[in-house]
Order: C-alpha cells, then sequence, then structure tokens
C-alpha cells in the first residue's frame, strides 16, 4: 500500500525519518557521540544537543535532505515514485512543482549516497553481459551528434557510447548484482568473480571468449551453453536468469531517454536497490530506501 499519509503531511515524513534515522539511538553527526539530549524543534524535526562538541542538530543534518528547501514529504514521495514505479524527472517535476535542474540534482544527490554492492559469491554463478545506450547526455559536445539509425550493433565499447554491464546472479544466496564495466574483458570478468567464499567457484555462462580463460583456471568450474549453435539450457546450465534481469535494466534505464556513462553507475545502484524494493509493503520500501542513503 502506498504511504499516502507520509507524502501528505510534514509531520509524518518528520517521524519516519526520526525512527529510520536513530533506530540505534541518536548519535552526533559530528563527533558520534551517544552523550546527547533533546534540545528543542527545527520546524517539524526535533533538534539535539550533544554534550561532548556542545553543537546542535537535528534529524536532518548529515543527511541528503539538509539544506533543502523542498518539503520532506516531496522528497521522499520522489523516491519512491522514482524506485517503485521508474518515474521520469519529466514528469516527477510536474508531480511536486519544481524545475527540471532541482528534480535531476535532487534525485542525482539520492542515487550518489547509495552503496556499491557487496559481492560475496557463494555459487554457483551466472554470468553475462548486456550493452546499454550511454553517452555524453547532459555535457558539452565537441562534434555533432550521431544518429541513432547509423546505431551499431552486436557488443558495444565505453569509447562507443554502448558499455557494457555485467549481471551476475548468485544461486547459492539468491542475490542479483548489476555492475557497469569499461571493458568486458578477462580482466574485469576475475574481479568481479574475485570476492568467493568457495576456493573453486561453478561459473555458468554462455560462449562468449572473455570467458573462455576460466576453464583453465584452477579457481572456477565453467560450464557453458553457446547460443550461436542455438543452446539456450542444458538442465542447471544457462543464463536466463541474468537475460531476465538484463531485460528488466534496459526497461529501467528507458524512461529517462539515455543516460550519460558518467551517471549510469548511480543509476544502476538505484536498479539495484529497486529490486530490493520489490516484495516489500509500501512503507517498509520507503523506510528501507531512506535507510539506504543514510
Amino acid at each position: 500500500m502506498i504511504p499516502l499519509d507520509v507524502f501528505g503531511s510534514e509531520s509524518v515524513a518528520a517521524d519516519l525519518l526520526q525512527q529510520v534515522r536513530w533506530r540505534d539511538g541518536v548519535t552526533c553527526p559530528r563527533c558520534r557521540s551517544d552523550r546527547t539530549v533533546r534540545n528543542g524543534s527545527y520546524g517539524h524535526f526535533q533538534r539535539y544537543l550533544c554534550k561532548d562538541c556542545d553543537r546542535t542538530f537535528n534529524d536532518k543534518t548529515g543527511t541528503i535532505f539538509a539544506h533543502s528547501k523542498i518539503a520532506l514529504r516531496r522528497w521522499l514521495f520522489s523516491i519512491y515514485a522514482f524506485l517503485r514505479f521508474n518515474t521520469s524527472l519529466r514528469q516527477l517535476q510536474c508531480e511536486i512543482d519544481v524545475t527540471h535542474k532541482t528534480m535531476h540534482r535532487r534525485i542525482e544527490r539520492f542515487a550518489n549516497a547509495l552503496d556499491a554492492p557487496s559481492l560475496d559469491l557463494v555459487g554457483p554463478v551466472e554470468i553475462d553481459e548486456v550493452y546499454v545506450n550511454a553517452g555524453k547526455k547532459g555535457r558539452e559536445r565537441d562534434q555533432e551528434s550521431r544518429s541513432r539509425g547509423l546505431s551499431t550493433r552486436g557488443r558495444g565499447s565505453y569509447d562507443g557510447d554502448k558499455p557494457p554491464v555485467f549481471i551476475l546472479a548468485d544461486r547459492g544466496t539468491g542475490q542479483r548484482y548489476v555492475i557497469p564495466a569499461k571493458a568486458a574483458d578477462e580482466s574485469t570478468i576475475r574481479l568481479l568473480l574475485a570476492d568467493r567464499k568457495e576456493e573453486s567457484l561453478t561459473v555458468y555462462t554462455d560462449g562468449f571468449r572473455a570467458y573462455e580463460p576460466l576453464e583453465v583456471d584452477d579457481a572456477f568450474d565453467r560450464e557453458y551453453v553457446v547460443h550461436g549453435d542455438g543452446e539456450y539450457a542444458d538442465e542447471e546450465v544457462h543464463v536466463n536468469t541474468c537475460e531476465s534481469l538484463a531485460s528488466l535494466t534496459r526497461r529501467w534505464l528507458s524512461p529517462h531517454r539515455g543516460i550519460s556513462k558518467d551517471k549510469l553507475t548511480q543509476y544502476l545502484r538505484a536498479f539495484q536497490l529497486r529490486r530490493e524494493l520489490l516484495r516489500k509493503p509500501g512503507r517498509d520500501a520507503l523506510k528501507h530506501a531512506v535507510r539506504a542513503t543514510l
């Protein structure tokens, strides 16, 4: 259920932020001391005094919501709609009545606050790559825009504005990872598979030649299917989970009408967070999203 009460009341939104931020107790964001006392209010937000550094702070201090002229309830609505419904920034601009520049900066600030996914692979692991359109959007160009009709087919490259994005599906834990890269080569693949619990990791791939060196490495047990030969699954050997997630990744990027490759990482981290919210009810999903930025 959509938490409409949070989006309709600044005091309810402030209470939600307070619950999420201080779930383990109030600590000073400057000196990290827990010797704090309540010290009046700052609008709808509780203010505190730190007895160690003798400075005051409130529930928003040190968060992405600090020093923002936009009401917190609108902030939370934007984050929820962006993640849950993949709403475009243009539409969010209309919904909360701010300029597109302001909306873009706020969503960018939110995405920048998200941590990179921490890989701890158990295995077996599926790995596949997808190539997405990501160029120089939002930056000065040193040449005329290229025609979309002249885009090359097949595997792309970072320099060719079609960077690779690796999809990893850990069958042991059920975790899914979406990680952009500058190259789809052996060194990148080894780096992605480095954080594993077992000395020998079972890896399922397609026939892409960048995965071939894994076959002669004792650290990996590679099994694969060759799509070019019409082979897509051999019992448990397949990368269908990755291909399904790759399709959802393209759909996530589509409403934003082209992503700058400088910002691709942030948009994919937001997509990763969106997947974590998938089965959570509205208020729990919103709390999880706020917690991810703290």
